[in-house]
């Protein structure tokens, strides 16, 4: 079955019934997109087949999960526009990204250059550092349009890496010309790390496309790719094959236990992708993604599709909220970047974010709150009536707390 825009923008929403367990098309609505979406019912059948794979095979069951982490490797290479791509999965991205940095030079390089707006996997981490002697520098975001030539200007010799979202999580601002960035890091010798968390499902992202071929690249499926926890990666670059993690774990070198070695000190590292594992894992968020990356092919939600329906439900929520003509120190929305420059959420301003976010939770819409803003994600389940809906309960909410301050 090949869905279409208006398969999903109608009511019901034909994929809703594959979403039962989440219950999508019942009393809540869950706006909550941009950061847990619902997982399709075939996610359940994954974690029954990887519970019946561990009792049929005991200790063999290694070989089969390997066969679903392959396929969320696959997953993850159509959405990167990179079939031959090096994938490493890891448990989250804070994983993986620990140890690329542990890759680093950075008694030679001791700088790291990055933005004011990254998410706080990278933004505790580098701070953390800091204390330890890492410089770090921080680039303001705004103005966006000139993110990725700041950032390249303040690459040089002593950079170690540049690590920026290829779309901000606070505001859903897409970050344009990277390439530039990427040049700047090649000419310099330092590595780019671009977080795709929220751009992988929401915006076209062919790496190679844009400029990014000589990038690591990380992300994870949490949000908008429905694979749930357990499922983040990091794409290496060729140059990259090669590199040798300070933190490593033991199933770094699974493939070589077998093999004799003359030095049972030294740390053997097997495929480029493996270089980054850990040690023994649950192997049932692979079972789970792997069935959801199924699901996603079954369905034809290609990244086209998903990107015209994410621009599309945007541009519902924007016009009913528009709608509402609230006064801007209730909730606000910046007018000034279209919907093309956004990735797929909503950032409404309120100085009262968090009590909008929980008041909204009582009447059954499901949004969250960071600082003085309130994210609104929309996901390809929901029918444009529930969008419209939901963003009425916003606005009644928003103008009821502020009246109460």
């Amino acid at each position: 079955m090949t869905l279409t825009l208006d398969d999903l923008r109608r009511s019901p929403n034909a994929l809703a019934p594959h979403y039962s367990c989440f219950d999508v098309g019942g009393d809540r609505i869950l706006l909550s997109g941009h950061s847990h979406q619902a997982w399709p019912d075939v996610a359940e059948q994954g974690l029954l087949e990887c519970f019946a794979d561990a009792a049929s095979a005991v200790d063999r069951k290694w070989a089969l999960a390997e066969v679903k982490v392959e396929a969320i490797r696959d997953g993850y290479r159509r959405f990167l526009g990179d079939p031959d791509g090096e994938i490493a999965v890891g448990l989250n991205t804070h994983d993986l990204i620990v140890k690329l940095l542990s890759c680093l030079d950075l008694r030679r390089r001791p700088r790291v250059v990055t933005t004011e707006g990254e998410f706080h996997t990278l933004r505790r981490q580098l701070d953390r550092l800091v204390d330890e002697g890492l410089e770090v520098v921080r680039v303001p975001v705004e103005p966006v349009a000139t993110l990725a030539e700041r950032l390249a200007a303040e690459v040089d010799d002593r950079t170690a890496m540049v690590g920026v979202s290829a779309v901000l999580f606070l505001s859903a601002r897409v970050v344009p010309g990277l390439a530039a960035t990427a040049v700047a890091c090649e000419r310099h010798g330092a590595e780019l790390l671009v977080d795709a968390y929220h751009a992988l499902g929401t915006i076209p992202f062919r790496i190679h496309e844009l400029g990014l071929g000589s990038a690591w690249i990380t992300g994870g499926g949490y949000k908008y790719l429905q694979l749930g926890e357990g499922n983040a990666v990091l794409r290496l670059p060729p140059h990259g094959y090669d590199v040798r993690p300070a933190i490593t774990g033991w199933f770094a070198e699974f493939d070589l236990l077998t093999a004799h070695r003359d030095d049972p000190h030294h740390v053997a590292y097997g495929s480029p992708a493996s270089r980054f594992a850990s040690g023994t894992y649950d192997p049932a968020s692979a079972y789970r993604g792997a069935r959801v990356f199924g699901f996603f092919e079954d369905r034809g939600m290609t990244p086209g599709l998903l990107h015209e329906t994410y621009q599309h439900q945007l541009g519902v929520l924007a016009a009913t909220f528009d709608d509402l003509d609230l006064p801007p120190a209730v909730l606000d929305r910046d007018r000034e970047v279209p919907i093309t420059g956004l990735g797929g959420f909503l950032s409404l301003a309120t100085p009262h974010a968090g009590e909008v976010r929980a008041v909204l939770g009582e009447r059954g819409v499901l949004t969250d709150s960071r600082g003085d803003r309130l994210r609104v994600g929309p996901a390809p389940y929901l029918a444009d009536h529930q969008l419209e809906a939901g963003m009425a309960v916003i606005g009644e909410v928003a103008a009821s707390v502020a009246g109460r301050a």
